[in-house]
């Protein structure tokens, strides 16, 4: 087994709040270990176009509370062909980078599995999505700011909502996955929460809609982006068997990416970052460091990648429990 002297960090895919305090974690831990560390800015395409910086530990002071990633994050269309990953691979090689650590989701976990294959490089990754969709973690880096996210942003809708007798259909992030949308709507006590892994029933929020309190002076109804309905079309609905309500519809949209990472946050991508650097020092590769039941796991990214289509039936119960 190769020695590792020589590391790089990036981010990729969609931003999360707690890159950052992962950025910093895998940094200090490498120097701590006696590690040269790089940056890779903007994701693969940074691999690819050399944009790859070194970094000491000052590099990463104060960015712990910050939102998104200082190193950027981008999408990049020449590092799925062969030709662009072989570049990238031979700026690694100019700078004697022996491997990576990527934080990101599925699809910068299919990138890296890819390249191990290719090219032989060591890689582990770091669960970096607001979605919590990736096995292999009980949360992802970013879910927690999210989810909180849009319970402030709810609040104070609901606030409005009591004003003035109405009836609002929020609209969440949650393209495939709708854990954002589940959590937030039990978190605000929402009368009904659609999720793309559960087909509506429109009858049942009908009749849920019309047999609850009819002197409640507000209702928030949650709706994740990935439903095949989507916001608009719920509302709409709404509007013609309820005629005489005042309905609303708000789509939250990217504030739920930005903003200060939580405590929890901020612990998770600490605790992933020096196991990930730890990781590769014990010779893994392929792997997603994650979270379960507090302890670190490592697992590989042909797994982690796997889309969880199976949501917590207690709690779809729960928000029809206390949806009265």
């Amino acid at each position: 087994m190769k020695t590792i002297k020589n590391i790089a960090v990036l981010t990729s895919g969609g931003d999360a709040p707690g890159m950052n305090a992962g950025i910093r974690a895998v940094v200090r831990a490498g120097i701590y270990n006696g590690l040269n560390v790089f940056g890779v800015k903007r994701g693969y395409d940074g691999l690819v176009n050399g944009e790859i910086v070194p970094m000491d530990a000052k590099s990463v002071a104060n960015i712990i509370q910050r939102g998104g990633t200082i190193l950027k994050t981008a999408r990049s269309d020449e590092f799925r062909t062969y030709e662009g990953r072989k570049k990238a691979f031979e700026n690694i090689q100019k700078l004697e980078i022996d491997a990576l650590v990527v934080i990101g989701g599925d699809g910068t976990f299919t990138g890296a599995s890819k390249f191990i294959e290719e090219f032989d490089i060591p890689i582990i990754g770091m669960p970096g999505t607001i979605d919590n969709d990736l096995a292999g973690t009980d949360f992802t880096i970013g879910y927690d700011t999210a989810i909180n996210t849009v319970v402030d942003a709810v609040d104070k809708i609901r606030d409005t909502a009591e004003s003035h007798d109405r009836l609002f259909v929020v609209e969440v992030m949650g393209r495939d996955s709708g854990l954002i949308a589940l959590r937030s709507g039990i978190s605000t006590g929402a009368e009904a929460v659609l999720i793309p892994e559960i087909k509506v029933d429109y009858d049942a929020i009908m009749k849920r809609l019309d047999k609850t309190r009819k002197n409640k002076a507000s209702r928030i109804i949650i709706v994740a982006e990935g439903d095949k309905e989507g916001g608009i079309v719920v509302a709409d609905k709404i509007k013609e068997n309820f005629p005489h309500y005042d309905v609303r519809l708000s789509i939250l949209g990217h504030i739920q990416r930005g903003g200060r990472p939580t405590c929890m946050d901020r612990v998770l991508a600490s605790r992933l970052g020096v196991a990930s650097v730890e990781g590769l020092i014990a010779g893994r590769r392929g792997e997603m460091a994650g979270l379960i039941c507090g302890e670190v796991q490592f697992t590989p990214f042909k797994k982690a990648i796997k889309h969880l289509d199976d949501i917590n039936e207690n709690l779809t119960r729960i928000v029809e429990i206390l949806s009265l």
